[in-house]
């Protein structure tokens, strides 16, 4: 009987041997499941990294810096991996008490907690924190609150650029201290919901009332549209971060009167609307939600494209059901690998946001 099989690649096996990194990546591409998934990101990032025309966005979501990833992310930035970060209020605090010289503790989940708690500790499944550490941390961030001008309405982007630098300046060398020293923005949308709202609390307390505009960090996020060609997004988990990165493929329009992104292409139209419509090129998600449940965070790509949010080339996207403790090191450490250590050049952000007029103070 005729073989009906062309055009079709033949699986790779697995042989145990030595092997890189990205050789084992690159093995599993051309296997099945989630294996096949994880290796194909890693080429995937690659790609969009390469596509001068492409902007990379990441979100980055859950309390992911407890785990031992923050600085991964930070090299993502220093190499320009990401050119704009959408992160989660916890992962871009959490891992300032480690840049600050403490340490995050290997725990178990099976613990007593009623235990833990009377030992000052917080648990994050099974790691460990102190939570004399944490309000440290909390403290250091109302201490930088005090220098800012209440006046002033800030941007999440403003306050974590300027926070950054004045991080940088102290030698505690975060995320967002990395990203402010190399011209990446870190948003936040929901960023009261994290250590940021105590340490406002706290300024408040002494007299000093920070006011962190919604609206600004909307619009601020939206008009990045008019200084990109195309978009490309790596979601890390689901949640406000990656729902905030793709409304910028589907409402960055409402901005303008005539429903079109200046200077923006490869627009989409649908019936019954006047709106228009920028899908992302390029993306990767990486996560462990189910998509039956109907949450954003286990949405799938191809569901997003009856939105809008993502193109229609089904070559450029993946998701990938996998944790992210054990996806982005092997993901990020095969990049490494694979561009043998070099970064890329990423869109200079302090000359968009003077044209933008949103420079902050």
């Amino acid at each position: 009987m005729k073989k009906n099989t062309e055009g079709m690649k033949p699986l790779g096996t697995i042989e145990v041997g030595k092997k890189t990194v990205s050789e084992l990546l690159h093995a599993m591409s051309q296997t099945g499941f989630q294996g096949k998934k994880l290796g194909q990101a890693v080429d995937l990032w690659l790609k969009m990294a390469k596509d001068k025309n492409t902007l990379i966005l990441m979100g980055y979501t859950g309390s992911l810096s407890t785990t031992g990833q923050w600085k991964m992310v930070r090299w993502l930035i220093e190499n320009r991996f990401i050119d704009v970060l959408v992160s989660t209020g916890a992962n871009i605090t959490e891992d300032i008490v480690e840049a600050m010289g403490y340490h995050y503790l290997q725990g178990s989940h099976l613990a007593d907690d009623q235990v833990l708690f009377r030992e000052g500790l917080n648990r994050y499944y099974d790691v460990y924190g102190r939570e004399d550490e944490y309000l440290e941390m909390t403290e250091l961030i109302a201490e930088f609150i005090m220098t800012l001008d209440e006046s002033y309405k800030y941007s999440s982007r403003e306050f974590l650029y300027l926070f950054g630098k004045w991080l940088w300046k102290k030698g505690i060398k975060s995320i967002v201290a990395q990203a402010a020293e190399s011209g990446v923005p870190v948003f936040c949308p929901a960023i009261m919901d994290s250590p940021y709202g105590d340490a406002a609390l706290i300024a408040e307390g002494k007299g000093f009332h920070l006011t962190i505009d919604a609206v600004k960090d909307y619009v601020e996020f939206m008009r990045l549209g008019e200084k990109t060609k195309e978009t490309g997004v790596v979601y890390v988990g689901g949640g406000v971060p990656k729902d905030f990165i793709q409304l910028l493929a589907v409402t960055s329009d409402l901005l303008y009167e005539n429903r079109k992104v200046p200077n923006k292409e490869n627009s989409l139209k649908r019936k019954g609307t006047d709106e228009t419509y920028y899908p992302h090129k390029y993306a990767i998600q990486i996560t462990t939600d189910s998509p039956q449940w109907g949450g954003l965070s286990g949405c799938t790509l191809e569901e997003a494209m009856s939105w809008g949010k993502i193109a229609e080339d089904m070559s450029n996207h993946l998701v990938c059901y996998a944790e992210a403790t054990i996806a982005l090191p092997l993901i990020t450490h095969a990049m490494f690998e694979k561009n043998k250590g070099k970064g890329r050049r990423g869109v200079n952000f302090a000359k968009v946001y003077k044209d933008l007029g949103t420079n902050g103070k």
